[in-house]
């Protein structure tokens, strides 16, 4: 019930496949994988560029697990939990390869965070979003930095505050954390394939300084994400936020 992590690479182009049975969402174990997996990548040099997708044909990501999520019982394991995507969001800065996300499906919370972490995505008429985290009395405070830097000020304010509203796949590509949004998978797949052999082909050099340039001000993040992390933590025990979940579970 852990997950997977499975890496394939061919030609410079690495694919990361993560996988979990509840909706592809991310226990901690599974995070520190895939956090593990772009380090190791980052210093690969059979490798150009990654490109991150997920299992099956319905959610891409669901976010943290939800069941870890419950076990939350004082602020420093709250702390901890929120981290998690914290390091992830950090190691896909940090990476020395572009990371070019395919979003096939559905994405929630921190799964809305990864595509923002990409440093270009592509995604279906399928990949609708949503950030729930206000409704059960938190916030979408660590996956922030990310949806700004991609989105703007403007329409992160509306994907989170409207938090029990799913946004369109175009709308998220008209407010740019989608690049291209596609019928089905199968023309997915091509777009992928023609930029990611583009890409491969390129001074590595130059990508690796155009990566530099896109994230140009996020130096601070390692310091800022952990902070986010730990008012996320401490929210979680809020009275609110019991009621919220107590109602989940039932």
């Amino acid at each position: 019930m852990s997950g997977t992590i499975y890496t394939h690479i061919d030609h410079y182009i690495a694919t990361v496949t993560f996988s979990h049975p509840k909706s592809n969402s991310f226990p901690s174990e599974l995070l520190q994988k895939l956090v593990d997996t772009f380090n190791r990548l980052s210093d690969d040099d059979s490798v150009k560029v990654i490109v991150l997708q997920s299992e099956g044909t319905k959610a891409f990501c669901a976010g943290a697990s939800f069941d870890e999520l419950l076990a939350v019982n004082d602020a420093a394991s709250g702390k901890s939990f929120f981290s998690g995507f914290a390091n992830l969001i950090n190691s896909m800065r940090k990476c020395s390869k572009l990371i070019i996300g395919r979003v096939h499906g559905k994405s929630v919370g921190g799964g809305v965070g990864i595509a923002a972490a990409c440093d270009y995505c592509f995604a279906t008429e399928a990949s609708d979003i949503k950030l729930s985290e206000l409704s059960i009395g938190i916030g979408p405070f660590v996956i922030a930095p990310a949806l700004e830097r991609k989105m703007g000020i403007s329409a992160f304010s509306a994907l989170s505050l409207e938090a029990k509203s799913w946004k369109t796949a175009y709308w998220a590509e008209k407010n740019g954390l989608f690049n291209t949004v596609f019928e089905n998978t199968r023309d997915l797949d091509n777009g992928i394939d023609i930029l990611t052999q583009q890409l491969s082909q390129y001074n590595p050099e130059a990508l690796l300084e155009m990566k530099k340039i896109f994230w140009e001000g996020t130096e601070h993040w390692d310091e800022l994400l952990i902070q986010r992390a730990e008012i996320t933590g401490k929210l979680v025990l809020s009275d609110f936020t019991n009621e919220a979940l107590a109602k989940l579970r039932s």
